[in-house]
């Protein structure tokens, strides 16, 4: 199996925890992006300072191959709701963190 990295950082499997045996997938130079586009739709005062408040509307996903044979991309949680329909597309899940509480990898791939 092709495992291709659609990030811009490595990314550490961890199936067995911190103490176990780690894949790292080193990011492929290729990074999946989705084009986001922010519409204001009102204002807030806090403090007599205006703060926009805007909508956030995902569009067209950039930087993903065609599905290959033997092949899966790992990429963000965003462009895998993106593109839900694709059963090559994962993320990462169940994240596994150190003891200051940083991500240091994901115990699994998930779908959306």
């Amino acid at each position: 199996m092709n495992i291709v990295n659609l990030t811009p950082h490595a990314l550490n499997l961890m199936p067995a925890g911190p103490d176990g045996p780690v894949v790292t997938i080193p990011p492929s130079g290729q990074v999946a992006r989705c084009a986001v586009d922010r519409v204001q739709i009102y204002t807030v005062t806090v403090n007599g300072i205006s703060i926009p408040v805007n909508k956030t509307q995902f569009g067209t996903v950039s930087g993903l191959p065609d599905p290959q044979p033997d092949t899966i991309y790992i990429v963000s949680a965003l462009i895998a709701q993106a593109v839900s329909n694709r059963p090559d597309v994962f993320m990462v899940d169940d994240a596994v963190r150190d003891d200051q509480g940083r991500i240091i990898g994901a115990k699994a791939l998930a779908y959306v």
